[in-house]
């Protein structure tokens, strides 16, 4: 491989991470007196005690119930992502998980047919939340990685990132005139995929924050409420340590301030919207 062709397969890769990086929304400013409260309640959440788990049929129940709020919600904003240019399929399935035992949600895509978007809870999830708030986040949070396209931007940064460090190391071997190792440019590839796909993962996790408490808020719901309970121990959520939902979004106070600075960002919105038309 020559030094001209790696070149352009090192410029093309940088062009595609650029394009798929950052966040589709703004995200809101965090004032330092936001970022005391949300460590306040971060500080009180977690040492919050353990509570029993309700019923699964009052789980399932909660679930059914919070769904017919959220939905037209979040396909309304999801359908004004459409509206812009942006191809995004906003017929969402809201689904159980029956199978899995642990505590979670999680957006994906169904692997048959058309690849339609799915958001499926498991039962011990529901049965670990306290009211419908905390499932109302939870289901717009899921709902934000969806009209954030996180998962396409995820497999583009793969991509780019298996590209670059793919080429970087063809690269090192031309360039010291050694051969061409296959074994250790997959390597590098698969390795290079993986820091790409993460490279942006929690900024995408406070975007789909922000947009769980957009969606929430809309529904009715109170999404600082919802969002204390990701603050709570880890023991305290999952019960003898098993995963959580917050256990694969590692907890931060950081996250409570986005949910914060977004409340106080809608509520400024709606004070100048009164003021507007008075």
């Amino acid at each position: 491989m020559t030094l001209r062709p790696i070149r352009l397969l090192a410029g093309a890769a940088l062009s595609l991470a650029l394009a798929s990086c950052g966040t589709t929304y703004s995200m809101p400013g965090i004032a330092d007196e936001t970022n005391s409260r949300a460590s306040t309640m971060f500080a009180e959440a977690k040492t919050a005690a353990p509570r029993s788990p309700i019923s699964e049929s009052a789980g399932v129940n909660r679930f059914a119930r919070v769904a017919r709020r959220i939905e037209p919600v979040a396909r309304q904003l999801c359908e004004t992502e459409l509206a812009q240019g942006k191809a995004v399929d906003c017929d969402v399935k809201l689904e159980l998980d029956r199978e899995m035992q642990q505590r979670n949600a999680y957006f994906t895509y169904a692997e048959a047919g058309n690849r339609s978007p799915v958001i499926r809870f498991s039962v011990p999830l529901l049965q670990d939340t306290g009211n419908d708030d905390e499932v109302a986040f939870i289901m717009g949070h899921e709902y934000g990685h969806l009209i954030g396209r996180h998962i396409q931007k995820g497999q583009q940064q793969a991509i780019a990132g298996a590209l670059i460090l793919g080429v970087i190391t063809a690269a090192a071997s031309a360039q010291g005139g050694g051969y061409y190792d296959q074994t250790a440019v997959e390597n590098s590839m698969e390795l290079g995929a993986m820091v790409g796909q993460r490279a942006y993962s929690q900024t995408y996790e406070l975007e789909s924050d922000m947009l769980g408490t957009r969606i929430s808020h809309a529904a009715g719901y109170d999404p600082v409420k919802g969002a204390q309970f990701f603050a709570r121990d880890e023991a305290a959520r999952s019960g003898g340590g098993q995963l959580s939902f917050w256990g694969t979004h590692p907890p931060d106070e950081k996250r409570m301030a986005m949910v914060l600075a977004t409340m106080e960002q809608i509520q400024g919105q709606q004070a100048l919207t009164r003021k507007a038309s008075q």
